[in-house]
């Protein structure tokens, strides 16, 4: 991942401080965050609450705000993706979570401030940063993710941000690297509603699902 004070109480005693947290490796992050959160019991032990979020379109231009690297005062920055993570909540009035490692809102935050705040969907946008939204089952996320971090380096071999001093990621099926699959997002993808087939691709498909910001919040109450 590259660049081109709201007050809530926390659902959960870890503070973000506990995370394993490397700049501009945010995919690595999120894997080690729902790791954590299921070892911690945050989370089901499994992840079946968990899903990995990739949030990127063809241009690799997309604006967030409340991220934590801006240097300005609302905190917008346009990544080329991000990755965050999602937990669903079922019943009662607890709101499904969204955990943020680079962002400055609350940690973790209820879906509709993180959309309302971060995403802004009421914000005008030109077609080219239109953000979209792959969506993976983290106990599928964990056992197929690879990433032996090339994209992070540039034509000559120089790390463009420093990497984590542990091993890179393998997939569990020996696979090294298999992150550009994850982040080639295209307008297309976009599944037109959030039916029976399209949860069922959720909890199954290696690549899991994209959808549309339009869609996020309605998506998570219906899986």
């Amino acid at each position: 991942m590259t660049t081109q004070n709201l007050e809530l109480s926390s659902s959960s005693n870890l503070d973000v401080s506990q995370f394993q947290h490397t700049p501009y490796y945010c995919e690595e992050n999120v894997f080690f965050l729902c790791k954590k959160l299921c070892e911690s019991g945050t989370a089901d032990a499994k992840g079946s609450d968990l899903f990995v979020v990739f949030i990127s379109n063809e241009k690799k231009q997309i604006p967030l705000w409340h991220q934590k690297a801006s240097n300005r005062a609302d905190g917008v920055i346009l990544w080329d993706y991000h990755v965050i993570c999602i937990q669903k909540k079922n019943g009662g009035d607890s709101p499904h979570l969204v955990w943020d490692l680079d962002s400055s809102l609350p940690f973790p935050s209820p879906l509709d401030l993180y959309i309302s705040e971060t995403i802004r969907p009421s914000f005008q946008l030109f077609s080219e940063y239109q953000r979209f939204f792959r969506i993976v089952h983290a106990p599928v996320f964990l056992q197929t993710f690879a990433s032996d971090r090339r994209h992070m380096k540039d034509s000559v071999g120089n790390w463009i941000a420093e990497p984590p001093a542990y091993d890179p990621i393998v997939a569990e099926d020996g696979m090294v690297h298999n992150l550009n699959e994850y982040l080639d997002i295209h307008a297309s993808d976009v599944a037109e509603n959030a039916g029976v087939d399209l949860t069922s691709a959720v909890f199954s498909e290696k690549l899991g699902v994209v959808i549309s910001h339009s869609q996020l919040e309605g998506f998570f109450s219906q899986i």
